[in-house]
């Protein structure tokens, strides 16, 4: 015992004494300024991933339009066609969002009107609009499911489709399809069935009531074993995670005001463009968008953005140009005296192609 412990008293004698370690350990101030330093690393780590999740965010482009244009047209029919034409323009352009506006002065209910009981007759124009622009936007094989009978759709059927790509046909294989689910269930493992439009309906991982519309992730290789469970995704993902366009939303807003109000998306549109023969004269390619998140592009009706303001009480004392941070004239010179909205929304969507996808290809 006493050679063993002699031997280490030596080694210990031996052995340099680490007096950096020691001062470390035994100075408070350098250990909390450690503790410190740490904190803020992990801090400024947190804003770092957040600041990058905020980048992979696609921007998104919007459009506002008022329902009243469809109380100028003289019949179903043109009317029907109307909206097809608007219908085709937010795809062709890629449009994300679609609000249509009524011009009441301080309603504040925004719950879609096309919901709302009543006689096909009493239908509003805002609620003619929407209930046109929501069925074209969905993929033929699921409108039967989705849509019941109703007056206001028996033109529909002569309007030329959109065509978009998540109108997929029976045949064609994507990593995404949009569905419809069923109350039907899987005799194996009790999964919710979903129509996707092909020769089989496919078992989704979550249980969801029938009649929903979901977006459902197919994988990369045609597979239609029903035992094999498909993933329900939003349907935002194919847009976020593919780069594909995936059609348009369409919401309701009583009055301009609640357009902004009531935006959706997540710290509201950071960019706001009014369109009228009033607005800025500017050429197209010397137009430069700031960088923006939720763009949001407006449309008056038959007297124009004023008139949708001045009848708007949340509103009342503002000119246009205080509400829009840009006010544009998208077709100088013209021959007519009045551009039709249908018409203003391809004039415009084409004028700000080129400045929006400059921003885009920046993110």
């Amino acid at each position: 015992m006493g050679k063993k412990k002699r031997r280490a008293e030596r080694e210990a004698e031996s052995e340099p004494l680490n007096t950096d370690n020691i001062k470390d350990r035994n100075d408070p101030h350098l250990a909390n300024g450690d503790l410190q330093e740490q904190k803020k690393k992990k801090k400024k780590k947190s804003k770092e991933v957040k600041e990058e999740s905020v980048l992979k965010e696609k921007p998104t482009v919007s459009i506002a339009l008022p329902g009243s244009i469809i109380d100028n047209t003289q019949s179903l029919e043109l009317a029907t066609r109307l909206a097809g034409q608007i219908a085709r323009a937010s795809t062709i352009f890629r449009i994300d969002e679609v609000v249509v506006f009524d011009n009441i002065g301080s309603a504040v209910d925004s719950s879609d009107p096309t919901m709302e009981g009543g006689s096909d007759e009493d239908e509003s124009g805002a609620a003619f609009l929407l209930r046109i622009l929501k069925y074209m936007e969905t993929p033929q094989y699921l409108r039967k499911s989705l849509f019941p009978m109703h007056t206001n759709l028996r033109y529909v059927g002569s309007l030329p489709p959109l065509d978009a790509p998540h109108h997929l046909r029976k045949h064609e294989w994507a990593p995404y399809r949009e569905g419809v689910t069923l109350k039907d269930r899987n005799l194996t493992s009790g999964r919710t069935l979903v129509d996707v439009g092909l020769s089989k309906s496919v078992a989704i991982d979550q249980v969801i009531d029938p009649g929903i519309r979901v977006t459902v992730s197919m994988g990369e290789e045609r597979n239609l074993n029903a035992d094999i469970p498909h993933q329900v995704v939003t349907s935002s993902t194919p847009r976020e995670d593919a780069g594909m366009y995936w059609g348009y939303k369409v919401r309701y807003a009583p009055n301009i005001s609640s357009v902004f109000k009531n935006c959706t998306y997540k710290g509201g549109y950071d960019h706001l463009i009014g369109t009228s023969e009033h607005g800025v004269v500017m050429k197209s390619p010397d137009l430069t968008l700031p960088s923006f998140r939720h763009l949001l592009i407006a449309f008056g009706g038959l007297a124009g953005l004023e008139e949708c303001i001045e009848e708007d009480n949340n509103l009342k004392g503002k000119s246009a140009k205080e509400v829009f941070d840009l006010y544009l004239n998208t077709c100088p010179h013209q021959g007519s005296r009045t551009i039709r909205t249908e018409e203003a929304i391809f004039i415009s969507l084409q004028y700000l192609q080129e400045p929006v996808n400059s921003v885009m290809q920046k993110i």
